[in-house]
């Protein structure tokens, strides 16, 4: 009983040791993280104040209030930069005080060539110059940077590199309009800026968070991932806790644009706020193919137009199966090539169809698949190289032109010969080249999820729009369908198609953004 108590007595001297220790520890820990954070704090309020000084006397230089955007690739030549130059156009009238910064992480480029560029791609000229802020790491948010936990990795490079923007120039109001969501807070509590945002598509959805709980192989969930539940598992929390960290830096934004429904559902449950959120649709140049008549196909008077369009496309047969319909179809797709577009999915869908059609009359000869797109990088033209080897592959490579980079005017003539413009993309935050296919006449195929399937190609006063689909067979008999329609039924189609797209002009985008970015227009101004 003794010897019981004997050891009762050492174990409790023991843990008594162990606390005195712990808390000898502790107490110094304490006060070491409270001064890290005292003078971290310091540190951030210096460089707050710092920020505001050079702001003053930047201002004090130009004499009036300085807008930035957030833009580095901003001649890259997408959607996305269509929205870039039609906000600058619209601010630059609406307020002639004010002057604009671009940052951008463009390099072997001047300024000038960048707005030559916009000028010819979208049919957009400036009223007065912009300034170009030139970064010089924008390899920090390139996606090849980081082969794991790519989001986590851009996410963090757009901080460095934001700061590397805020530290180059200090605006007065700063519009992230490409998505970088963290370099909000920085230019908000730091750069002491007024922040607004533009949302084409969120970094981070409840979609993706599905596609890896059901272990479902996409672009952006490898095969490795999704057959292994314990990595998948693990991808799960981790887009978890990127959902909150993102919800926190936009939910710094002062104004909150989105481009659609879609995007519009996942921001509010993302970034809670919804008092400061609104949809404006992204401005599509549809005036420039409105002046296009629609014409019956089979009408006498374009006859000899279709017989030269036929041997542009290398097919200059006729078309012996009836009806008087076109001599050769075009199927035109519009998108930059990154791997979310899925021109694999095109590609594979074309192949479908074709051996559906077979060699007759009307089959392979009459059929040409045409991809237009920007390539941004060196990364987007090795896909355009896996895509062209992808086409000798299927033995549809004599069928297959792609087209990089072109400027508007043969864009535009593209679109207006096409049957049927195709798009693909899973999820697509709106779909710019769908309405630019319609506004032209063409016949859209859009993938059925998205911009697309909620806001573009929905029934206009009743009456059908385009067609949708989401899987290669579907594509393919898509196709098939809408190539068998008689000339009037595809005439009816698009001249419904093109009617509904007023609502995504750019006028119609003009009047939303000045509408919703005026609350913080007005006060730079005082």
């Amino acid at each position: 009983m003794a010897e019981h108590e004997h050891h009762h007595h050492h174990f409790s001297l023991c843990f008594c040791d162990l606390m005195r220790l712990l808390w000898s520890l502790v107490v110094p820990c304490a006060y070491l993280s409270l001064l890290l954070t005292l003078v971290l704090l310091l540190l951030l309020l210096g460089l707050r104040v710092w920020l505001h000084g050079r702001r003053k006397a930047r201002r004090a230089q130009d004499g009036g209030p300085a807008v930035a955007f957030f833009h580095p690739y901003c001649n890259a030549g997408g959607g996305g930069e269509r929205v870039l130059w039609c906000s600058l156009r619209a601010l630059m009238h609406r307020y002639p005080g004010v002057s604009f910064v671009v940052y951008t992480g463009d390099q072997g480029v001047t300024g000038e060539q960048i707005v030559e560029g916009a000028r010819q791609r979208f049919n957009i000229t400036l009223p007065r110059p912009v300034t170009f802020v030139f970064l010089r790491h924008r390899v920090l948010v390139e996606a090849s940077s980081y082969p794991h936990f790519t989001l986590l990795g851009q996410s963090a490079g757009s901080m460095f590199l934001g700061w590397e923007a805020l530290t180059a120039f200090v605006p007065d109001l700063y519009v992230d309009s490409m998505g970088y969501a963290f370099t909000l807070p920085i230019f908000r509590y730091l750069g002491g800026c007024k922040v607004a945002s533009y949302v084409h598509y969120p970094t981070v959805s409840t979609d993706m968070l599905s596609v890896v709980r059901e272990r479902n192989p996409r672009f952006n969930n490898a095969d490795f991932i999704s057959r292994n539940p314990v990595l998948s598992a693990v991808k799960v929390v981790y887009y978890c806790c990127f959902a909150l960290l993102y919800g926190l830096a936009g939910s710094c934004s002062d104004v909150i644009m989105v481009n659609s429904t879609w995007t519009l559902g996942h921001i509010l449950a993302l970034w809670r706020s919804p008092s400061r959120t609104s949809v404006v649709y992204p401005p599509c140049d549809v005036r420039a193919f409105l002046d296009v008549p629609l014409e019956e196909e089979d009408d006498d008077d374009l006859e000899e137009g279709w017989e030269e369009l036929g041997r542009e496309l290398g097919s200059g047969e006729e078309d012996e199966s009836g009806g008087g319909d076109r001599k050769c179809h075009s199927i035109v797709s519009v998108g930059q090539f990154r791997p979310e577009k899925d021109h694999q999915l095109q590609i594979r869908a074309f192949r479908k169809l074709l051996d559906r059609k077979g060699d007759g009359p009307g089959g392979r000869e009459s059929l040409r698949l045409v991809l237009i797109g920007g390539c941004r990088n060196q990364e987007d033209e090795d896909r355009v190289l896996m895509l062209r080897g992808l086409c000798q592959e299927l033995g549809v490579a004599d069928r297959v032109d792609f087209k990089l980079n072109i400027p508007f005017e043969e864009l535009k003539r593209e679109l207006v010969d096409a049957t049927i413009g195709l798009h693909t993309m899973w999820n697509e935050h709106f779909g710019i080249g769908v309405v630019e296919c319609m506004a032209a006449g063409t016949i859209v195929l859009a993938h059925k999820s998205g911009g697309p399937k909620l806001d573009i190609v929905v029934p206009h006063e009743g009456r059908q729009t385009g067609f949708l689909a989401d899987s290669e067979d579907s594509y393919a008999a898509a196709m098939e369908s809408i190539l068998a329609l008689s000339p009037s039924a595809r005439l009816e189609i698009r001249r419904s198609a093109r009617d509904s797209v007023n609502r995504f002009s750019d006028q119609e985008f003009q009047a939303c953004f000045l509408a919703a970015t005026e609350s913080l227009m007005s006060k730079l101004e005082r």
